[in-house]
């Protein structure tokens, strides 16, 4: 939780009380929170900060007197009192030095120093005075947008960030003193522009004209691409599975700037944006060790905060050695696959962080890695096999839409010079058929892996044959419900892939041989 202020003086008989608006991070969402200040100069200097602190807070006191006095500003030698409210919401952060810093500063000088309603205020203080940057920069000046403020005081490493968000004035500033100057205007200080923010873009090292050979992987690759499915692969090692999962944010689109904000958020509360960046543009690659813990993975820890799969927001979450993973830690994952958030509860409160990305897995087909290779021979025994595969749950494999089998390349294609089909022109053809999908849903961020039933009874409507064909698998490949809807969504890409505006049975064909380890995993 982190703490963004606006600052008001209220003049009480022998003491003096402050009042700040400011902004806490819940989430990734900032809520309004009330600090007020309390000063009695007839008696003994004391500092008292309640609320519901945590340690750094808590520790804020010592750190904000040592940068005052570096700074050359006074602060009340009678008892103050700091409360955070609501106070039974707890506080976290270091964010609050600053504005608590300038509330003293006001209080210590022989008449209060005048400061403006319309500033919300976040950084941390360094003893000698220097503001160091903070986490939810972002987050802390929609909020102050939305609460009516026009102006935010946050550290230069985070201006460029804040200053994406428009209709707000963004201040970065380097040290107390020139956060007092301004304050007081003893120096102008100019706003940081939203138009010079550095929006970079995306710079992909890996390219799909890498791999060679794996047509059917790649064209799974692709498919999942154009309709933001999750996907599998399965193979023998050295194979190329990973190779290809590493590739597939280039073929993926260019962010949208809804998109782009919300991964910025996430990563900034996380402490993980580049400083460097005011927006996240490049979608995201997570590749967790599969030793993650369930709070890595989903979130959480003493002070929750996003896991892997929030990290990932809008770009690909990729386990490698999926049946490497704790079985538990797995099947944690079927609940933000779904639903697209993640919801922590805790003594303190419920916290709830986006999980809206592609998943993408890859593991051996048996723990020696060579079952079904036609040119080396497995040494795993029947019992190995199956509780190899057992790791991996039917309720998992439901939600996996695109199950790839990764054969060995032959050597005709690693020796060949001729390079495939560049990530670039796999990219537009995934555009393309996204823009489908926009104009489907009244452009909407909505993919055909996300829609809801009642857009597949109007989207993902088949014909008699296809339905009767569809009917058949179904009974005898024994698929659930679950795996029904899958087939329907990921039929719909491929028709969207052809420009077709009906689901067709060559469509529905090749969506259900992408459903093959279902039978073979459970």
């Amino acid at each position: 939780m982190f703490i963004g202020t606006s600052i008001k003086v209220i003049y009480l008989t022998l003491k003096i009380m402050i009042r700040l608006y400011s902004a806490a991070l819940l989430g990734v969402n900032a809520v309004q929170i009330e600090v007020e200040v309390n000063a009695t100069h007839k008696s003994d200097f004391r500092l008292n900060l309640v609320g519901l602190p945590d340690a750094a807070v808590r520790e804020s006191t010592q750190r904000v007197l040592s940068a005052l006095d570096n700074s050359g500003l006074s602060w009340p030698q009678g008892n103050s009192t700091i409360n955070l409210a609501p106070a039974d919401l707890r506080k976290e952060g270091p964010s609050f030095d600053l504005p608590i810093a300038l509330a003293l500063a006001s209080l210590g000088m022989d008449e209060a120093m005048p400061l403006s309603d319309n500033y919300v205020i976040a950084g941390e203080l360094a003893l000698d005075g220097a503001i160091r940057p903070i986490k939810g920069a972002l987050s802390i000046t929609l909020e102050a947008r939305q609460q009516g403020k026009s102006r935010v005081l946050v550290p230069e490493e985070n201006a460029a960030e804040a200053a994406v968000v428009s209709g707000i004035e963004v201040y970065g500033i380097r040290s107390l003193h020139d956060a007092y100057l301004l304050l007081t205007a003893q120096r102008a200080f100019q706003p940081v522009s939203r138009e010079n923010s550095n929006h970079q873009a995306p710079v992909y090292l890996e390219d799909l004209a890498d791999v060679k050979g794996q047509h059917h992987a790649k064209r799974a690759l692709e498919v999942a691409a154009a309709g933001n499915h999750n996907l599998l692969f399965s193979g023998s090692p050295g194979t190329g599975k990973s190779m290809l999962a590493k590739r597939l944010p280039s073929i993926l689109p260019p962010m949208e700037e809804e998109e782009s904000i919300e991964t910025t958020k996430v990563h900034s509360i996380a402490g993980i944006l580049d400083a460097s960046e005011s927006l996240v543009t490049q979608r995201p690659f997570r590749s967790p060790h599969h030793t993650i813990s369930d709070a890595g993975l989903l979130g959480g820890g003493t002070n929750p905060g996003p896991g892997e799969v929030s990290l990932a927001q809008h770009g690909v979450l990729f386990l490698d050695e999926l049946p490497e993973f704790r079985r538990q830690t797995l099947e944690v994952l079927r609940q933000p696959l779904e639903d697209f958030s993640v919801t922590i509860s805790r003594a303190a409160g419920t916290l709830t962080f986006p999980s809206q990305c592609m998943l993408v897995a890859a593991m051996n087909p048996c723990p020696c890695g060579y079952y079904g290779d036609t040119k080396r021979v497995c040494k795993c025994t029947p019992r190995q096999l199956e509780n190899y595969r057992r790791r991996i749950s039917g309720p998992l494999l439901d939600r996996i839409d695109l199950q790839c089998d990764v054969p060995l390349v032959e050597y005709q294609d690693l020796s060949s010079t001729s390079l495939g089909e560049s990530s670039a022109t796999v990219r537009e053809r995934v555009i393309k058929a996204r823009d489908i999908q926009k104009q489907r849903t009244s452009n909407k961020l909505t993919w055909n892996a996300h829609l809801t039933p009642k857009e597949m009874r109007t989207y993902c409507q088949i014909d008699k044959e296809t339905n009767a064909y569809l009917e058949q698998v179904m009974k005898e490949l024994s698929f659930s419900a679950r795996a029904y809807d899958r087939i329907l969504k990921l039929s719909r890409t491929l028709a969207d892939m052809q420009e077709s505006k009906n689901i067709e049975l060559p469509h529905l064909l090749e969506a259900v041989q992408f459903r093959s380890l279902d039978r073979k995993l459970t």
